[in-house]
């Protein structure tokens, strides 16, 4: 465990983004994986709860398009993902038109640096045609 434990869970996930590090949460009871950070098991209510390292794979479960001017930023798409261990969270998919983003897609988390702070974003695992 981190040295500061008494961060408590959500500051201790970006404390580890900061660091260049993605963890999630798992149960050491039921052994199942937890997302968002919490203090204790959705799943069985028991609260010891480890910290480990996904692999980073996953599946595009839901995404949508986020319409902006190219003033503002442009476009950009918040998409719901399904990784490999069995969570789900929410993320943006780069290196490709917000409308390119398809459910069923496969996808990698990777750390991104930006001022103000790291933030898990995801790249598709291989290129998809344009529907």
């Amino acid at each position: 465990m981190p040295a500061d434990e008494a961060a408590g869970p959500e500051r201790l996930y970006f404390q580890f983004l900061e660091n260049g590090e993605w963890k999630i949460q798992s149960c050491t009871h039921c052994r199942r994986a937890v997302f968002y950070p919490r203090v204790a098991c959705p799943h069985c209510g028991e609260d010891a709860l480890e910290w480990l390292a996904p692999q980073g794979a996953g599946t595009v479960y839901s995404s949508s398009t986020i319409y902006r001017s190219p003033e503002q930023g442009g476009s950009y798409n918040v998409s719901l993902i399904d990784i490999d261990e069995g969570v789900r969270l929410m993320g943006c998919v780069q290196g490709c038109l917000p409308s390119e983003v398809k459910i069923g897609q496969r996808v990698r988390a990777r750390i991104e640096k930006r001022e103000g702070g790291a933030r898990l974003v995801f790249d598709r695992m291989e290129a998809m045609p344009c529907a």
